[in-house]
């Protein structure tokens, strides 16, 4: 995409945050209009600095961005939402790494994405909610994610013989990227879907959250579903995120 303004305003989402020399940091923000983007806010550390206690991790913020090299840099933010939740509660917080994680392993720099945005922004306040589903929001999130990202699985066809599928217990591979029926699971590497967890998936790919987290997931179910997609995306990006094994450590 075409090169923002040298200096323009926009909101974003801090996903990442370095210390940087004695004051100041390095951003990874997520913006709607100008997608992903890395920006130093100079000084954000200092007590004095009008920025402190603005750019913390997860916060959504109004900003003066103006264009550098490698780096923009963030010269005014505005808090517009704390999602202080995240931050009081370990399994919030390790919840919204994940995501956040995710996302940034799917996205490139500077290709803007107003329903990216809008799906972070989102996930957020799902994970802030009393009574909150963690898992439900982190496997509706991966859905969603990977429908906008074009890797959205094959739940309704059998993906190999392209014939839809009937009720009963199916199969799934990651490498062909969906369901497969059992006559045609031979010659193929597949794992166990029970006709559940295949009702489940289809429900959250069709409905919106505030439909889905009505719905009772018991816990064979949640490990059901976290099994296939987690199985899915380190298919794809061929690697097992850090915040993911994080999660499963804390349900140890």
């Amino acid at each position: 995409m075409p090169r923002p303004e040298k200096v323009f305003k926009t909101e974003a989402i801090i996903l990442r945050r370095y210390e940087f020399g004695e004051a100041d940091r390095i951003l990874t923000l997520l913006t709607p209009e100008h997608g992903k983007l890395r920006a130093i806010a100079k000084g954000a550390r200092k007590i004095t600095s009008k920025m402190a206690g603005h750019v913390e991790l997860f916060c959504r913020i109004h900003g003066l961005l103006a264009q550098g090299g490698e780096l923009h840099v963030l010269s005014q933010a505005e808090q517009l939402e704390p999602y202080l939740p995240l931050h009081e509660d370990l399994r919030r917080l390790a919840h919204a790494h994940y995501i956040v994680e995710l996302l940034d392993r799917f996205t490139e720099f500077e290709e803007a994405s107003q329903p990216m945005f809008a799906l972070l922004e989102a996930a957020l306040h799902w994970l802030c909610a009393d009574g909150a589903d963690l898992p439900l929001v982190a496997r509706f999130f991966e859905l969603r994610l990977l429908r906008l990202t074009g890797f959205e699985p094959s739940l309704f066809q059998c993906v190999v013989g392209e014939e839809d599928l009937s009720p009963r217990d199916q199969y799934f591979s990651v490498v062909e990227g969906g369901v497969v029926c059992p006559e045609h699971r031979a010659g193929h590497i597949v794992m166990p879907l029970s006709l559940t967890a295949l009702k489940m998936l289809r429900y959250m790919a069709t409905r919106d959250y505030d439909a889905v987290k009505r719905v009772h997931v018991d816990p064979a179910l949640h490990d059901e579903l976290e099994r296939i997609l987690q199985s899915y995306l380190i298919h794809l990006l061929e690697s097992r995120l850090k915040s993911a094994e994080f999660i499963h450590r804390l349900k140890g």
